[in-house]
């Protein structure tokens, strides 16, 4: 049995992070708040040698990648587009209230890619990875959404939201399939579905 280590970060803050606005496929950067998450998330992640880091290629992800790795004295592999957040469609943008409600359908938003799509997309994404870097330590720098419906898929378990620049630390097992041993920096053990 061959396990592959998962350090799963989401993006650091962003203005629209801040203001509470849907990002989704929206390319916004990182702001200042979230520079500084990103280059905190180096002491979380300096403990383990990393095989690979990559990244969605959105600028936020990417940057943060990009900081982490310099922090690691590291190099990002590679941009995965199959890493890239979850599309919201017209729903980009808002914030909640009435007209984001008005869009609002089963598993998301009218017009966007479902949760159960994006969830399909992360984890053959994440899957894949672990074949390609099968018992070694990938970093991956994403983003909430699609790591959150990704994991939770992985898990057979429902996870709450991903808070920015954190650890949250998954293994894949050839044989078991996924564990999730820290979620949102907190220690966790969710063994999960082969």
């Amino acid at each position: 049995m061959t396990l592959t280590t998962f350090a799963l970060i989401r993006h650091g803050q962003t203005d629209w992070n801040a203001q509470r606005r849907l990002q989704g496929s929206t390319d916004i950067p990182l702001n200042d708040v979230g520079r500084g998450q990103a280059r905190d998330a180096v002491a979380v992640v300096s403990g383990y040698e990393w095989d690979a880091i990559v990244s969605s290629p959105l600028s936020r992800a990417a940057e943060t990648a990009d900081l982490i790795a310099a922090g690691l004295g590291l190099t990002v592999a590679r941009r995965l587009s199959e890493l890239s957040e979850r599309s919201f469609g017209p729903a980009e943008g808002l914030q909640d209230g009435p007209e984001l409600d008005a869009l609002r359908i089963e598993g998301g938003f009218r017009g966007a890619e479902s949760e159960d799509e994006a969830a399909s997309r992360g984890l053959s994404a994440l899957e894949a990875l672990a074949e390609e870097f099968r018992g070694g330590r990938v970093l991956v720098v994403a983003h909430g959404s699609l790591l959150r419906v990704s994991l939770s898929r992985a898990i057979g378990r429902t996870l709450q939201s991903v808070d920015n620049a954190v650890l949250n630390l998954a293994h894949h097992h050839t044989v078991d399939g996924w564990q999730l041993e820290y979620f949102n920096g907190e220690p966790t053990m969710e063994t999960a579905h082969a």
